[in-house]
């Protein structure tokens, strides 16, 4: 094995203030036949919180807790962060960690499921980071896949139960990607199988499966159900006396969970009468960090336990060479 010497943790990235809402999106659009109207739309959900999502703070804040353990109880490596649409970006980063002598590094990639978007893209992120340092730039192996390791689901099912109630059901969601995507991965497989662990968890509650925060062309199948129609059919049900909905597919509470669930789904379940709590996502609580770890100490000795919950298998450390392929391009409008 490499003699690892760094640790680097790889986001989305969002603006940090109102100015940055615009250029933000631009980047995250790139390349994507997405209308501009929908862009502006989404530009507002940014502008409610005064143009700063939380995610690159929630991002520092996992980097530094994870920077503390190491530096407590080893291997000790230094903890960057680098992002794919805002500063600090990919390709700074992995400079920066050229210059401080890095030569071999793993990366976490703050995405739990397997898609083109939140696996191999950012894999290609990190290679186009590498061409663009040139022949300096560390090596960088990723850790491995992290949906079914207890250090997620257990602090997550944690935060359902603090928030379950007698009858309720569980609306866990998921960010919606195109259904091309998802056929080609075990995205929804794996969703399916992260809720049922954690439902376990919790009891065996009555749950679904849903998702949020679809973008792209009108014309274009995403996954469904959305989370509103759902909220709207369990009220019209008349059988739930509330819901907890659960964010499993998001690791902090970033802006399309403060948008899209504190607030718009919030609004649909007041307009139809249906109690709501929503479960807090794992953030930096200190067994996810300690999953970090974990990851690290086994990808630097082999004979380390491999740890998962559940019945599904877990993911390898290098990603097969036809695994997450990207969607076929689109031509503009």
């Amino acid at each position: 094995m490499p003699n690892y010497d760094a640790v680097l943790i790889v986001s989305f990235g969002g603006p940090e203030k109102h100015d940055d809402v615009i250029p933000f999106l631009e980047n995250v659009l790139r390349g994507r036949n997405v209308p501009r109207e929908r862009m502006l739309e989404a530009a507002e959900h940014y502008y409610h919180f005064e143009g700063r999502s939380p995610i690159n703070e929630q991002a520092r804040q996992l980097a530094a807790a994870l920077r503390d353990l190491l530096a407590r109880e080893g291997p000790p490596m230094p903890v960057y962060t680098g992002n794919r649409n805002w500063p600090p970006m990919l390709a700074d980063t992995v400079r920066r960690m050229s210059a401080d002598g890095v030569r071999n590094a793993l990366a976490f990639i703050t995405s739990a499921f397997s898609s083109y978007s939140g696996c191999r893209q950012y894999l290609e992120n990190l290679e186009d980071a590498r061409a663009q340092t040139g022949p300096t730039a560390p090596q960088i192996h990723r850790l491995r896949g992290f949906y079914n390791h207890p250090g997620y689901l257990e602090p997550f099912a944690e935060s359902v139960r603090a928030v379950l109630r007698q009858g309720w059901e569980v609306v866990f969601t998921a960010h919606s990607i195109p259904v091309f995507m998802a056929s080609t991965s075990r995205y929804q497989e794996q969703l399916l199988d992260a809720c049922a662990t954690v439902a376990g968890l919790c009891g065996n509650p009555p749950w679904r499966l849903v998702y949020q925060s679809r973008s792209g062309p009108p014309g274009q199948p995403w996954l469904e159900p959305d989370i509103r129609y759902s909220v709207r059919e369990i009220a019209a049900a008349g059988n739930c006396p509330g819901i907890v909905i659960a964010p499993i597919g998001f690791l902090s509470d970033h802006l399309e969970v403060l948008w899209d669930l504190d607030y718009d789904a919030a609004a649909v379940c007041g307009e139809v009468g249906l109690p709501m709590r929503r479960a807090a996502t794992v953030g930096a609580h200190p067994r996810f960090v300690g999953m970090i770890r974990e990851l690290i100490l086994e990808r630097i000795d082999p004979s380390q336990s491999r740890l998962s919950i559940g019945d599904a298998p877990l993911c390898p450390d290098i990603c097969p060479v036809d695994c997450c392929p990207p969607p076929p391009r689109r031509p503009s409008a």
